[in-house]
This record gives C-alpha cells, sequence and structure tokens, in this order.
C-alpha cells in the first residue's frame, strides 16, 4: 500500500493491486489503492498501473464525499466572507446536499446580495427538491 514503506515504488503499488484483483471481497478497495497511490505517484503513472482513468477513481463513494466536503466548505467560506457569521441552521441545512446543489448554491451565493436572499433562495431549492 502506498501508506506504507515503499509505497512510492510502482513495483509495490502493482503487487498491491495483483492481490486486490484476486480475491473478490477486495475489489471494491482498488479505486482506495489509487487515491492513495496519487498522494506519492504521478497521476499519469498510477492510471497506467490501474489501467483504468480517474472516471472510475470520480465514481467511487471516497470521491464523492471528498468532493463533497470540499464544495460545503468553500461554499460556507465564500458565505461567510460576504455575509459575516452564520447561522447553524443554515451550515445544517447544507449538509444534506448534493454536489451538484452545492455547485449551483456557489453560484446563488455569488449572486445574493444579503444573507436572506441567499436563505430564500435555498429554501425554494429545497422545497423543490425531488423527495
Amino acid at each position: 500500500m502506498p501508506i506504507l514503506k515503499g509505497g512510492n515504488e510502482p513495483s509495490v503499488i502493482q503487487q498491491a493491486l495483483q492481490v486486490l484483483r484476486s480475491d473478490e471481497q477486495f475489489s471494491q478497495l482498488e479505486s482506495l489503492l489509487a487515491f492513495f497511490a496519487s498522494f506519492v505517484l504521478d497521476t499519469a503513472l498510477v492510471q497506467q498501473i490501474m489501467r483504468w482513468d480517474m472516471a472510475v477513481l470520480q465514481e467511487s463513494p471516497w470521491y464523492q464525499e471528498i468532493m463533497q466536503q470540499g464544495s460545503r466548505r468553500q461554499l460556507l467560506r465564500v458565505l461567510q466572507r460576504k455575509f459575516g457569521k452564520l447561522p447553524t441552521e443554515l451550515e445544517t441545512a447544507l449538509q444534506s446536499q448534493s454536489l451538484e446543489q452545492l455547485d449551483s448554491l456557489m453560484d446563488t451565493a455569488l449572486e445574493a446580495s444579503s444573507l436572506s436572499d441567499f436563505t430564500q433562495a435555498l429554501l425554494v431549492w429545497v422545497s423543490n427538491a425531488p423527495n
């Protein structure tokens, strides 16, 4: 594994990949291996070793969660910079938003002239969202 001693060597990553692929129980960990390997090896080399493109990694739940947390953090930062301290209820409401929703809400945050305008848009967004 990349986090172990020697994990920055392509041969170690290749060996770990063989172990994962040899046992169906571990096959879902391939994207996690690629994720960690990308910290210590060039992305192109990781793709070559894994023999797949980053689309596989981007579809993994780990990747989605990381991206969602990053988007939420950036949205909160923009709102705080524009409007100051945010109500806890607003931060809580943003926790349940998807990555796509957070991206749209970022546009709304950039265009909003007040926190009240943003909050109103968020309420409309949530009430119109499919259940």
